[in-house]
């Protein structure tokens, strides 16, 4: 199956208040192993960006001044998620935003089935934090990198989460045509691993009071 591992960065949160995109970021996944296939643009918001998504993202209004609008790179950026699912962390948010932009130019809103990688962090670690950098954290993912929010490096850290979220066991791979060829090529297994993490007496105190409280409506 392909999925696509996708996030965005904007001018602020609210599409009410005019807020647009300013970059957009995508990762193709077959069978949850990252491919070669990667779809990423800046975009000029025909906006100011707010300072508090200055401060997150670090896209200065000159910087986006030159670069491509969304209707020069809609066709591309929909022939590259069509017919796959999508892998999103806060689903709401990315979506809105995006079929906000596809409305401005009198298009129909995104179709594609969405998983919500909050939401499966949510109801599988209930109280505690669930933000990108706390999942990664929690499954000794490097984010290094992550100095601001960018789409594309957001995206590659995501993709790591979800595999482990949905307790597949997550291929060693680093997102390089290289890895990609050797996983391709190898007529030998992919080494895989799954990290077991122990969870805190807050964490244990959280779940038992989860189950109590939905046990028996799940399955009685």
């Amino acid at each position: 199956m392909k999925e696509v591992v996708l996030d965005t960065e904007t001018t602020g949160i609210s599409i009410k208040e005019g807020h647009r995109i300013v970059e957009i970021g995508c990762i193709e996944l077959e069978n949850l192993i990252p491919t070669k296939k990667k779809f990423h643009c800046y975009l000029n918001p025909e906006r100011k960006v707010s300072e508090k998504a200055l401060e997150v993202h670090g896209y200065t209004d000159q910087f986006l001044s030159d670069k491509k609008k969304f209707k020069e790179v809609e066709d591309e950026f929909l022939n590259f998620i069509n017919g796959k699912r999508l892998i999103i962390h806060n689903a709401e948010f990315d979506i809105s935003h995006l079929n906000n932009e596809l409305s401005i130019l009198g298009k129909k809103k995104l179709s594609n089935e969405i998983i919500d990688t909050l939401v499966l962090a949510r109801e599988k670690y209930p109280g505690s934090s669930v933000s990108l950098d706390a999942l990664c954290k929690r499954y000794n993912i490097d984010n290094s990198k992550r100095t601001h929010h960018t789409a594309l490096i957001d995206c590659e850290l995501l993709a790591k989460v979800y595999i482990n979220l949905i307790d597949q066991k997550e291929p060693l791979f680093n997102f390089s045509e290289d890895d990609h060829d050797i996983i391709k090529n190898s007529k030998t297994n992919v080494n895989y691993f799954k990290k077991i993490i122990k969870p805190s007496s807050d964490e244990l105190s959280n779940h038992q009071k989860y189950l109590e409280k939905n046990l028996k409506k799940n399955f009685f």
